[in-house]
Parts: C-alpha cells; structure tokens; sequence
C-alpha cells in the first residue's frame, strides 16, 4: 500500500509556517487534554491539534475497519496493536481530509468546530500507555568517552559491546511528557576520597540526549523476530532525556549497570512520529567491524537522518544551545535492538518503548550528555548569560529538538522541554 501522506507537492488548507515541524506530511501522534478537560487521541498540523476521536463520530475514517472507540481513549495503545496497515490508511486518510484540494472538512464550520483547536487551547499527554521500558547503549562514541572516564583509555569498550546491543531495563513509572519538571534526585554517593558514602541530593544531575521507538504488539512469549522483520513492529519515534546522575551511577553502577541514577525520570516528547513519515529520510549506519552474527546481520539503510540539537536555558530565560547531533551516527539500528531484545523470546507489546541510548557524534560539540561535554566536570561550559555549567543546576530547563529535512520538506519532533527543580520536600 502506497504512503500518499507523504507527497512531497501535498498542501494542507491549515495554515502552516514554512519552518514548522508538522507539515501534512508529518501527521504523528499523540493525547492532548481539551478546555473542557476531554482527552482524545489526536494529531496536528502546524499549530493546530485534531481529534481524531470526534473525526471518527463524524464518519471521515469511513471504510476503514476501526473499533467503535478506537480514537475515543487516552492512549494510543489500541491502536498502535491494529497494526501497520490501519496506521497507514489512517495516516493516508488524514493527509486526504485536510489537503487543501478537499473541500469536505474545510467548508463544513460545525466539523471544523468540533475537530480542530489551537495547539495553545490543549494539554498534551503521555502518548501511550508504556508497560516495559528498555534502554539501550547503542552510540560507539559515547560508549567511548564514557568508558574512557569511568575505566580507563585501554578498556573504554568492553568485549561484549562490538557484538550485541547493550540494555537494561529501565523504570516506566517515572517516564513524563514534554513539560513536566523533575525534581534533583537523592541518592547515595561516594565522595572522592572516602571509603565511606553519603546519602543527600545529587550534584551531577545530567542529559542523555536519545531518541525512543515504540513498539506494536511484536510476539507471543518465547518467540524472536528475526532482523527482516523488526522494522514492521516499529511504529514511531519520539525525542527522549533521559535524565542521569553521574555520583550516584559512578557509585551504584557495578556490577549490575544503573539503577537509581537513571529511574528517577525520563522525559518524552508527546507526539510520537510514524515510521512511514521517517522513511525519506533513512541513513545508512556505520560500518559494523567485526561483522554481527548472522541474526543480527543487515543490508540497507537502517538509520535515519535526524537532526538533534539539546539547549540549556537559565532560570532567567536566556537559552544556550550546547550540543548538535544527528541520530544518524547509531552502532546499533533500532531494527537490531529490537530483534536481539526478542532474540531469547521476551515479549514486546504494544505501547513499549526502547531508548536509543546517547547519541554522540564524533566532534566534541555532538557529544550528547554533560558528562562528555565538560569531562566529567572538569571543563565547564559557558552559556551565553556569562555562568558556567559543570552539570545541570535547578532551575535550568533542557530543551531538546530534532528535524529532518531533504526536498523542501521538514518532520519534525516538536520538543522535549523539562525543568530542574531543587529536591522534593515533604510536607
């Protein structure tokens, strides 16, 4: 079936800038919280919010074979489960509605009225309900600089780490959509030079610039996907932080990797864009030396172009862009992390959602956490305000963006935007 959202020559009779992220060829997916405190699931054009909920009452996804409720809940869960082929021929009939050249929506000012709102009138929502949360560690440089600093230049990379993509499991209670502030976490550290720890807040707070896939139902327990197929179990990709603290993981981390230092909270960005609005913009990845195992061989282009830039912004708004980077440069492809992910049979479900792990570049101004950006502290950055930035401080807000662009087309993520706030006292 033909992706005919993606038609370069297509224009929506929304008003859309020429720089926005969400063109009609874009079209993702998300909840959004109305004025009248209704959730639906949506999508957006430019600077409007749809509801695909009342869409659906009003009968434009007709002949589509659609439950009753399917757009009518608070997550994208449901859908998500119906597969490929319902994502697509949704995807393709929004593209139809709103094209400029179909007057069915846009001369009926009733419909109008009930499906569309401006995006500053909605209230955005985790975009699913995520059930298992994986994090990968799939940048060779970041592996790199940060086994340079916690081991030593000789054994930055472990033996494993050229032939298996490295995860764990994360926490998917913690995980927060684009604006929800996290509090500096407490936790137990080692000060350097003591043999004994402490307990209080941490003094390393960082970004881990990633990007997360979320998955469809992809099997029953005790089967594996095999490569070819993994791609078809993908259904979008949101922008993610995922927040760390370098004391408490530098002191936790051995030998069972991060626990408290990372579970504390994971910022998403809300609308989660479709693997068929990703697919002009797809990369070839690096060359994979020693070649992987059969199950995990691949030919083709596995990566997609993204562009990724992360700004730290004082509590007195001046904003400083301190990284730029490009998703392109992933070891591991997210089709190779999901098929070893099931390669002993762990079931993947629909609304699941596995981080890239940091995204790093080879130059140091792409490098994607302040534990790279300013050696582990001992180079600080300085933002444009004149202040200086060894880790992140309360009250700094992280914004991270990603874009991408070829033919005069731009998709892109929207933003994941959260703000440092000084422990969490109780009252």
């Amino acid at each position: 079936m033909p992706i005919t959202a993606n038609n370069t020559n297509r224009k929506s009779w929304l008003e859309v800038s020429v720089d926005s992220d969400f063109p009609i060829q874009n079209i993702p997916f998300g909840v959004f919280l109305t004025k009248e405190n209704v959730v639906t699931v949506g999508t957006r054009i430019g600077d409007f919010a749809i509801d695909l909920g009342a869409l659906q009452q009003l009968n434009y996804f007709e002949g589509i074979e659609l439950t009753d409720d399917m757009f009518l809940q608070d997550t994208l869960n449901d859908f998500i489960s119906d597969g490929k082929k319902t994502w697509r021929l949704v995807r393709n009939r929004i593209a139809d509605i709103f094209d400029e050249k179909n007057p069915e929506l846009r001369e009926n000012k009733k419909d109008k009225d009930i499906v569309i709102f401006k995006m500053k009138d909605v209230e955005m929502q985790l975009p699913v309900l995520i059930g298992d949360y994986t994090d990968f560690y799939s940048s060779k440089e970041h592996a790199t600089n940060v086994g340079k600093m916690f081991r030593d230049s000789d054994n930055a990379l472990l033996p494993n780490w050229l032939h298996i993509p490295i995860g764990y499991h994360g926490r998917s209670s913690t995980i927060i959509p684009s604006g929800i502030p996290v509090n500096r976490p407490m936790g137990q550290t080692l000060p350097n030079g003591e043999t004994t720890p402490v307990f209080g807040p941490s003094r390393m707070v960082d970004f881990e610039l990633e990007i997360a896939f979320i998955t469809t139902d992809a099997n029953v327990m005790g089967e594996n996907i095999p490569i070819n197929e993994a791609e078809d179990y993908i259904f979008g990709m949101v922008l993610m932080n995922d927040w760390s603290t370098r004391d408490i993981q530098k002191w936790e981390y051995v030998p069972l990797g991060p626990f408290l230092a990372k579970n504390f909270a994971t910022s998403i960005s809300p609308w989660i864009i479709t693997m068929d609005a990703l697919e002009p913009f797809r990369a070839k990845g690096p060359k994979q030396d020693p070649s992987p195992l059969p199950y995990l061989q691949q030919k083709g282009k596995h990566n997609f172009d993204v562009n990724l830039e992360v700004a730290i912004q004082t509590e007195n708004k001046n904003t400083t862009i301190v990284s730029k980077s490009n998703f392109k440069y992933m070891y591991w492809s997210m089709s190779q992390q999901l098929t070893h992910h099931t390669s002993n049979g762990c079931r993947v479900n629909s609304g699941d959602m596995m981080g890239s792990g940091t995204i790093s570049g080879s130059s140091p101004d792409s490098y994607g956490s302040m534990l790279e950006l300013t050696l582990g502290g001992k180079n600080p950055i300085k933002l444009n305000d004149g202040t200086e930035r060894k880790f992140i401080n309360d009250g700094d807000t992280i914004i991270m963006k990603g874009f991408c662009k070829n033919n005069g087309v731009r998709i892109g993520f929207g933003a994941v935007s959260s703000k440092l706030l000084p422990p969490f006292v109780r009252k």
